[in-house]
């Protein structure tokens, strides 16, 4: 049952709720990303800079701070329950994926067949950022106040994932040892980020496949395959 304040938040925003909610969980996500993975990591190597006096160094440690940080911070909630539930539907949305580009009809059974692990996912995007990150960071120096640093990280982020987003897609395309190797880390995180999924998983994926594809497809569908994965 819903608690009082769930009550009122209903009888005071009626359906903007949804949207409020959408739109404070981006925000939330968005201040919580850039303390953990950026102001964290600079500030901890800020520390460091009474004994590292090279710059690229500097920025070299920062982006290897941030790249643990990233590590542990998956393995934690890897350990949750609910995570790991996560994890198996995007192992389900992965082998979609796979049967819908590989032209075979999308049943369970035939995405069952494929690999849960693919080239285009976010986790290699992910690992992709702090990559590029530490490069062009590296490139770009070490500033001595810790404000103007972090100001510089927050500032090159679109860069940053711009530049990420090319090389995804490079990878992606491309099938050469080159791109073996920038797409063997991320290949790699996928093994805790994803998870093997059941068939009723399955069915969820497809069926928001379809819809995601079709906004025609027919709801009913999508509603059942839903329910049955409950």
């Amino acid at each position: 049952k819903p608690s009082r304040f769930e009550k009122w938040l209903d009888d005071t925003f009626g359906d903007k709720i949804k949207d409020i909610v959408i739109y404070f969980s981006v925000f939330v996500s968005l201040i919580f990303s850039i303390g953990l993975f950026i102001l964290l990591p600079t500030a901890l190597v800020g520390w460091m800079k009474k004994i590292i006096a090279s710059a690229p160094l500097l920025s070299l440690c920062e982006g290897g701070v941030r790249i643990l940080i990233f590590l542990a911070y998956l393995f934690l909630v890897s350990r949750m329950k609910d995570i790991q539930r996560v994890f198996e539907y995007h192992g389900a949305e992965h082998k979609t994926i796979a049967a819908y580009e590989h032209g075979e009809e999308l049943t369970p059974e035939n995405a069952a067949k494929h690999s849960r692990l693919h080239p285009r996912c976010g986790t290699n995007y992910l690992f992709l950022v702090m990559a590029v990150s530490i490069l062009l960071f590296a490139a770009i120096g070490w500033n001595a106040n810790f404000a103007v640093r972090l100001a510089m990280r927050i500032a090159f982020l679109p860069v940053v994932a711009g530049l990420s987003y090319e090389v995804l897609r490079f990878a992606a395309r491309h099938d050469n040892w080159l791109t073996r190797i920038i797409r063997a880390p991320g290949m790699a995180l996928q093994r805790i980020t994803t998870k093997e999924p059941t068939a009723d998983m399955l069915e969820v994926a497809i069926a928001a496949f379809n819809l995601a594809m079709d906004p025609n497809y027919k709801v009913e569908n999508a509603a059942g395959a839903a329910q049955s994965a409950e």
